[in-house]
């Protein structure tokens, strides 16, 4: 039952971070989360803290302005002071040159309490960096 209610939890706060409230994701973290963003590209990141991570979102929006962020599976494990939830998610755009962006994630959180303590997140960087460069051209050309 209580893996059953973290799945559902997770899956009402993507559905509001899919629709671009990424004040939902922060909502749930503990005062010194970990957020992780794999890869040596602009969203490239390793911070703590709710501030920093809500720092990360802003960035997030700017460079890839309207992506669409859903959650496609979830899974739960573990006791209420320790959770491990897999998330699998899906990001799509049009991107300022008007070529569609697709990719897949896997996140990887940890919640102690329900509250969110470690977030890490695997992403397709390859085509994470090609489409930030598409971005960055399209916008920078006159």
């Amino acid at each position: 039952m209580y893996h059953a209610i973290v799945r559902a939890l997770v899956r009402r706060t993507w559905r509001r971070v899919g629709a671009g409230d990424f004040d939902a994701a922060v909502a749930m973290t503990a005062p010194d989360v970990r957020f992780r963003f794999l890869g040596d590209t602009p969203l490239g990141a390793d911070v703590r803290g709710r501030q920093a991570f809500r720092d990360w979102f802003d960035r997030f929006e700017r460079e890839l302005p309207g992506v669409r962020l859903d959650l496609v599976d979830v899974v739960a494990n573990g006791w209420p002071w320790r959770t491990t939830v897999a998330a699998q998610l899906r990001a799509s755009a049009t991107l300022a040159d008007g070529t569609p962006y697709r990719n897949t994630a896997i996140q990887w959180l940890t919640l102690r309490w329900g509250r969110l303590t470690d977030d890490l997140v695997l992403e397709d960087t390859l085509a994470l960096d090609a489409a930030l460069r598409r971005q960055k051209s399209a916008l920078s050309t006159p």
